[in-house]
């Protein structure tokens, strides 16, 4: 599923579509820098992973473009604390 994440640039936010509703990351970017500000998942897909799934995605999307990862949001902070693979990512 975190194959499914997609960038939007315009609205710059990760977004992870799924049964017609829309979880998404907001981010600010400088240089190699990806600011994750805030997540968010709509009620209906509470407790499916699609957090963790959005999250997944956008640190592989990162770690493809070479970013690094200031996590603001509790919730990506929390998910690289539990994910060492990803802690050479953080900023």
């Amino acid at each position: 599923m975190s194959n499914n994440v997609r960038d939007n640039t315009e609205r710059r936010r990760f977004e992870l579509a799924t049964d017609g509703h829309i979880a998404f990351s907001e981010y600010r970017r400088d240089g190699g820098v990806l600011t994750v500000m805030h997540t968010e998942v709509p009620p209906a897909l509470n407790g499916k992973g699609i957090g963790s799934a959005l999250v997944r995605g956008l640190l592989d999307i990162a770690r493809t473009q070479g970013l690094k990862v200031v996590p603001k949001c509790p919730f990506v902070a929390g998910y690289i604390d539990k994910h060492p693979e990803y802690a050479d990512l953080r900023k």
